[in-house]
């Protein structure tokens, strides 16, 4: 009996594993998404499904795990001092819209007929956006550094800061009699004191406990341990505050953040990469399976309509909060449609309210299937968004285009290599003028005192304009080889009398811009490649003459290469290329000649 008991633990494990494999790899094929893939393979193994998983609650209760550890990982990027300078956006973006958005929908629940206090918890339930899923696809891609994201995680963590009073304010609304209402306020206020309690043994052990613990761990040089270490600390944060009333997630981040400056960091992270990606994949599984889809079919009107109009009252709640604090119209769009569902927290909040007798069953269900209907469609929201969103327009303002300049000197390309190409020519005062159509990059390079137009340099009426016709010399700076080529042709045709100086990619755009007569070249790496060459010289005990006679000896051997090559094909001055081996390799179409 134990065996077949195990056999079917762990026919589970292989379905859930199975499930993730196909369905996942397939939903980001089609340009779905990895989050819309867990859902739907969720929902095709699940009681409502399949059937091959019953029990999808006992899995989501440890799958929230992966949202804890997502938690975890989160702060262990976020300084004290950083999290201190989203102070503003955690605690006055982050309530402002919350109220906002809780006023609104609890409207939108008295508009449905509902009491106010059904309304107030349905709404509050909806305000709690998804952690997993938001994260999920802000690091996906690769949001989660920018100041956008930034302002979207500072949200995420009022919203998980609020579960604890919101679930102090279902007791309150809880019908109680007169003789039992002086042992539920003791009993509010001695949850109040445990919880500030939790939270204090939570900052004492990070501050004065966890560093010394991972030294003496990483003395005894035991990697497992090390990895046992991090889900200790992880798990244990987020069952101090369970206890505590608090949120699981919320102890996580807080040991993350109190972490965050620890020389473990990083290894830390490493640890539970693994654990925190398999199980919020579970998570958004178990998520899937608890759709109801016999509760959605008989109550499906109020259930659709209740997920388009709490979805798009959110939408636009949260699109005029952000136009409030001043966000571009860009991000406050981008925000309204990534947050634009209720999340994990809100199964708490209706479990909460329906124990305390605030809700009905019935609510609660067509409430869970709003909630999961709108974590679902999220992914495809975001999606639809993407593609049918016009491209935001490269804004103009304050930046000059080039007109009637006239220098004795032209840069065309100001990157990394413009930039330093420029110095020696601002050192000996000699009038510049400098141009690029990187209209970013223009703004940067004006913080730091350059002027710089925009022009293309590849068309012949913006070199005029640029003073090409009477500059002495003109530096050629771009990273793109076409586009360098082309100049470069366009400026020897055009202004014969400038000394043209040009940035090369390689050998064979080296040959290339040869034949174009361009006066001076220099690949891109390859005075930086020879002052390695000569370091690693003097590193082998070689003499300061004698480094440089061997670079200089390399010069000439590299240039009479290059004229062979001109001359006779890429592989023509192979022979004069030092290799480590006897016999050079034969000649193959796929061959490069090197840098």
């Amino acid at each position: 009996m134990a065996v077949e008991g195990s056999a079917g633990d762990l026919l589970k494990v292989v379905t859930l594993l199975g499930a993730a494999v196909v369905a996942v790899p397939l939903f980001k094929r089609i340009g779905l998404g990895s989050v819309l893939g867990y859902l739907a393979a969720g929902l095709a193994i699940g009681p409502f499904g399949m059937g091959l998983i019953s029990d999808p609650a006992t899995i989501l209760h440890t799958a929230e795990l992966g949202v804890v550890m997502y938690l975890f990982v989160i702060g262990l990027e976020m300084q004290p001092s950083h999290l201190w300078s989203l102070r503003r956006a955690i605690f006055g973006l982050g309530s402002l819209q919350v109220v906002v958005c809780g006023l609104l929908l609890t409207g939108v629940g008295l508009a449905f007929g509902f009491p106010l206090g059904v309304s107030f918890v349905s709404a509050m339930g909806f305000v709690l956006t998804s952690t997993a899923v938001v994260m999920q696809l802000l690091g996906e891609r690769g949001d989660m550094a920018q100041p956008r994201g930034q302002k979207i995680v500072a949200i995420l963590l009022f919203e998980d800061l609020l579960i604890v009073p919101l679930l102090a304010v279902v007791a309150f609304m809880a019908p109680t009699d007169v003789g039992s209402t002086v042992a539920a306020t003791s009993s509010r206020w001695s949850a109040i004191g445990l919880a500030l309690g939790a939270l204090v043994a939570l900052v004492a052990a990070g501050v004065w406990l966890l560093n010394p613990l991972f030294r003496i761990l990483a003395n005894a040089k035991a990697r497992e341990v090390m990895t046992a270490a991090a889900l200790l600390v992880v798990l244990g944060a987020a069952l101090l505050m369970q206890v505590g009333g608090l949120s699981m997630a919320m102890g996580a981040f807080l040991a993350g953040v109190l972490l965050s400056e620890s020389t473990f960091r990083h290894q830390l992270e490493a640890d539970i990469e693994p654990f925190r990606g398999l199980l919020l994949g579970l998570f958004f599984l178990s998520v899937g399976m608890s759709l109801d889809l016999a509760a959605v079919a008989r109550n499906w009107p109020i259930i659709v309509a209740g997920v388009v109009a709490m979805m798009i009252v959110k939408a636009l709640c949260i699109y005029g909060v952000a136009r409030f604090a001043k966000s571009s119209h860009a991000d406050a769009l981008d925000r309204a449609v990534l947050m634009a569902q209720g999340g994990e927290f809100a199964f708490v909040l209706f479990a909460a309210a329906l124990g305390a007798k605030v809700i009905d069953p019935v609510v609660n269900a067509n409430m869970t299937a709003i909630v999961v209907l709108s974590m679902a469609l999220t992914p495809l929201v975001v999606l639809a968004h993407r593609r049918l969103a016009a491209k935001p327009g490269v804004s103009m303002e304050g930046i000059e285009t080039v007109n009637g300049q006239a220098a004795s000197v032209l840069v065309i390309g100001f990157g990394r290599f413009g930039q330093i190409a420029s110095q020696g020519v601002i050192a000996r005062g000699a009038s510049i003028t400098i141009i690029d159509n990187n209209v970013q990059m223009i703004r940067d390079a004006e913080t730091y005192g350059f002027k710089v137009y925009y022009g293309d340099g590849c068309r012949a009426d913006v070199l005029h304009a640029a003073g090409a016709h009477s500059a002495s010399a003109i530096l050629v700076c771009l990273d793109n080889k076409e586009a360098a080529t082309r100049i470069a042709e366009l400026a020897k045709a055009e202004f014969p009398h400038a000394q043209l100086l040009v940035r090369a990619f390689d050998r064979q755009h080296v040959l290339e811009l040869r034949k174009a007569d361009v006066r001076y070249l220099v690949r891109e790496t390859f005075e930086s490649a020879m002052s390695m060459g000569r370091e690693a010289l003097l590193t082998l005990g070689a003499a300061e003459e004698e480094a440089d006679e061997v670079m200089e000896h390399l010069r000439r051997r590299d240039a009479e290469r290059m004229d062979l090559e001109a001359a006779g094909g890429p592989f023509a001055g192979r022979a004069l290329v030092l290799a480590n081996q006897v016999k050079p390799a034969e000649d193959s179409a796929d061959a490069r000649s090197p840098a």
